[in-house]
């Protein structure tokens, strides 16, 4: 015979209460920044885009000459792990990452390469209408982490 649930009780509905409060709170201040974050969205989808098209490029070049095994690997684009008002996407192969971060203030920040359990760093950052300092810095980026990925 099934167990019938424990009624609440009084320190659980403050609890429900308090976070409920605090919801409303917080959502409240961070919808102020939504907009700001869609826009940061939208721009790290073109990046990544740009970036998975230009590594998918590098894996033929590489599988051509046979090293396939070079593989790098693009994460969709996700919240970022640091940023409250940002969106990432990562560039990893075995312990190598790099990250790709958009702001919402309208920044891009270019992070690493770096090793997982190592610092991260370094970083570059650009205005989101920056597109070719951004442009140029970026080739430089993916070139140091294809490099730093594939050494042994």
């Amino acid at each position: 015979m099934a167990t019938p649930p424990a009624p609440e009780t009084a320190a659980s509905l403050d609890l429900g209460t308090h976070l409920e409060s605090l919801g409303r709170s917080l959502g409240e201040r961070e919808a102020v920044h939504r907009e700001g974050l869609e826009q940061a969205r939208a721009e790290a989808e073109k990046l990544r885009a740009r970036v998975a098209e230009a590594l998918e490029r590098f894996h033929s070049s590489v599988a051509a000459a046979g090293a396939s095994h070079l593989r790098i690997e693009v994460s969709p684009v996700r919240l970022d792990d640091k940023h409250l008002r940002a969106v990432e996407f990562e560039l990893q192969r075995g312990r190598h990452r790099a990250l790709i971060i958009a702001k919402s203030r309208g920044e891009i920040t270019l992070v690493g390469p770096f090793r997982l359990g190592k610092v991260e760093g370094p970083c570059l950052s650009f205005p989101f209408d920056a597109e070719q300092e951004l442009a140029g810095a970026l080739a430089g980026f993916l070139q140091a982490f294809v490099e730093e990925a594939a050494t042994p």
